[in-house]
């Protein structure tokens, strides 16, 4: 089990450094010199070339990577080309706007997934599996930002239930709440149901309704447990992502949060933050995939062996 963490802890690190390479490479590969966006468009030639070597962008490429692996093992993500502010400092200020969006939708959308994606698996194929697939189906292809947009114009401003944009209060994150679950829940309902569909044709499932064991306690209990696994891996890596930013929902509803953070950085062009944004979703995803190895054995302890 250690020697298996261990593996894994290893693994972690190696994709922190891909994606910092991935990163630095596709900031370089924007279009301008960073050099000129800090100085300004009417600063002159030497001042630009100061600023070049103060940032030691006249290094060769190699050489500034290196230093940015260095910078990054101290936990230093560099600093806004435009504001000037460290970019830990910034994404850290974010965070709380983006994580409450996040955690909220992410309650919402299981506490409808769950239930839903067990008794579809129950009743398969009549008319309310069939029905929830269709409304599934085509709660995850609309656009983000169409929804957040309907939402915001029937919601917020014809009816007036919620607040239309900003972040004055928890109540307007419900909004852009129910845009993530309007586009997620349906998807993890019939993932769910999927998962479920097989695990009640094991035959363990079978041997539980031979002994007498309730309806509810059974689909609840017994089966939802196994069919959880393949659940937590999409979760672990979609709350990740959420964390990490949601861009269009954020952009719509004027959300002060990381994914408005990253769309406002590559409008100015300012490659710390995109770099610095890019890599803190990384590290979340890294560490949300760790946690997952940790709650699987937890959940099956066949896992560990």
């Amino acid at each position: 089990m250690l020697s298996r963490l261990l593996v894994r802890l290893i693994w972690s690190l190696l994709v922190l450094i891909g994606a910092a390479g991935f990163s630095f490479l596709i900031a370089r590969a924007v279009p301008g010199d960073p050099a000129r966006v800090i100085a300004g468009a009417k600063a002159d030639a030497e001042t630009i070339a100061l600023i070049r070597q103060e940032l030691r962008l006249d290094e060769p490429l190699w050489k500034q990577f290196a230093l940015y692996l260095a910078q990054l093992a101290r936990g230093d993500l560099g600093k806004s080309y435009v504001t000037n502010q460290p970019v830990r400092d910034a994404i850290f200020t974010r965070l709380p706007a983006t994580a409450a969006l996040t955690l909220t939708a992410l309650v919402l959308w299981m506490a409808l997934a769950i239930p839903i994606g067990i008794l579809t698996a129950h009743y398969q194929g009549t008319w309310f599996d069939r029905t929830v697939l269709v409304v599934a189906t085509a709660g995850f292809s609309l656009p983000a930002f169409w929804i957040a947009r309907l939402l915001q114009y029937e919601l917020g401003y014809r009816a007036g239930i919620f607040p239309v944009a900003g972040l004055q209060s928890i109540h307007h994150i419900w909004l852009p709440a129910l845009t993530l679950v309007i586009l997620t829940g349906g998807y993890y309902a019939r993932l769910i149901h999927t998962n479920m569909i097989e695990v009640l044709r094991m035959s363990f499932i079978r041997t539980a309704e031979a002994k007498g064991v309730s309806t509810p306690r059974l689909l609840f209990l017994h089966a939802f447990r196994n069919a959880m696994l393949p659940v937590l891996t999409i979760l672990g890596i979609d709350l990740a992502s959420l964390l990490g930013g949601v861009v269009f929902t954020e952009s719509v509803f004027a959300l002060p949060g990381i994914g408005t953070l990253a769309l406002q950085a590559v409008f100015n062009l300012d490659a710390p933050v995109i770099m610095g944004t890019v890599i803190f979703s990384a590290f979340l995803v890294v560490t949300a995939n760790f946690v997952m190895d940790l709650l699987y054995t937890w959940i099956d302890p066949r896992i560990r062996f």
